[in-house]
């Protein structure tokens, strides 16, 4: 089943509380839910099977969430549940855990445990947003007893792994309408492999994981460094190898399944990012060899025929076929004496 997103828009403002309480039950897990929005809650939930695991983004008002033993003992899914905080701040218990979260902050629970939850408001609205990872106890790389050491901690996700598996989960989110069958379970392994990872790390339990996951981590980690680094005109299967200490050999031996190798990906990168820079209006000023050079292609010649090679046409064509023309000048006034002006030129309304 592909990404299907439910909103309380869809029903009655009295009901739409007691609807989106009971649809949470069914979806995720049961919990008793207050809220003082109540009267009129705004909120949606969206849905993604990804075979290995389930995906559950959430929009929501502030509202306190309890999962007690007897709704528990009534329907539990065994699993662990992992939030990426969108937009809010949060706090939560567990195990005698007691964690305040804010935006870009992972956490865990365990749905076999009683937990508590309160939502302190969305940081840019008032709606909170995340994304909730559901995970299977049974078969998951990591023992239990290590796992349990995490509940209800704040595990940052805006550097090194946390960061990795963010990004990630949000491409997910972004392309889940388009994304189906096949796709959806590739997916759904490289999520429970980078998490395992994700988790392996604040336990200090990489020799854990199986080899597979290692590699899917280190090499997102290394797609990440490519990304960030490609105005470096240095950036090269060697400098990337030392920076992640491994050697070139290895680095190619975990290319080996992508569909181009290190040096072909940096420059494809590079050329795509040249290419919208060419077609940005602010940048019109900028000399196209200022613009490859600026992605790390120093070389002028080297940009034109690499640029050729992936577009089939030059970065001029290319600028001159997507920006439109300069305004042309203004001609002199008869008989005034002075040269003409060029038009200034002005960002159009929404540029």
């Amino acid at each position: 089943m592909g990404y299907t997103v439910l909103s309380t828009t869809s029903v009655p403002a009295e009901q739409r509380f007691d609807w989106w309480c009971d649809l949470i039950g069914r979806s995720v897990a049961p919990v008793r839910i207050r809220s003082g929005h109540t009267s009129d809650f705004l909120a949606d939930t969206g849905a993604l099977d990804l075979g290995a695991v389930r995906l559950t983004t959430m929009s929501f008002p502030p509202i306190h969430s309890l999962r007690t033993p007897a709704l528990i003992r009534n329907s539990d899914p065994e699993g662990y549940e992992l939030a990426l905080i969108l937009d809010s701040e949060m706090s939560i218990s567990q195990s005698r855990q007691d964690s305040r979260l804010s935006t870009g902050d992972f956490a865990l629970w365990n749905t076999s445990l009683p937990y508590e939850g309160k939502g302190l408001g969305g940081t840019a609205g008032p709606l909170l947003r995340g994304i909730v990872l559901h995970l299977p106890r049974s078969g998951f790389p990591l023992p239990g007893g290590r796992m349990d050491r995490l509940l209800a901690r704040a595990l940052p996700g805006r550097s090194g792994a946390g960061a990795v598996l963010a990004a990630f989960l949000r491409s997910v989110v972004d392309q889940a309408p388009s994304l189906e069958g096949p796709a959806l379970d590739r997916m759904g392994t490289v999520a429970l492999e980078l998490t395992a990872a994700f988790l392996a790390h604040h336990l200090d339990a990489h020799d854990r994981l199986p080899p597979e996951a290692r590699n899917r981590m280190l090499l997102a980690r290394i797609n990440a460094f490519i990304e960030d680094n490609l105005a470096e005109p240095a950036l090269s299967p060697a400098s990337v190898a030392a920076h992640h200490g491994i050697s070139v050999r290895t680095l190619h031996y975990l290319f080996r399944q992508q569909r181009e190798t290190v040096s072909a990906t940096i420059r494809s990168r590079r050329l795509a990012r040249c290419h919208a820079a060419l077609s940005d209006p602010a940048l019109r000023a900028l000399p196209v060899h200022a613009i490859g050079a600026r992605w790390g292609i120093a070389d002028a010649a080297t940009f034109s025929r690499s640029f050729r090679g992936a577009y089939g046409i030059t970065p001029a064509e290319h600028r001159r076929s997507t920006l439109p023309a300069p305004p042309a000048t203004r001609p002199a006034r008869a008989g005034s004496g002075r040269p003409a002006r060029s038009v200034k030129e002005g960002c159009a309304p929404g540029q």
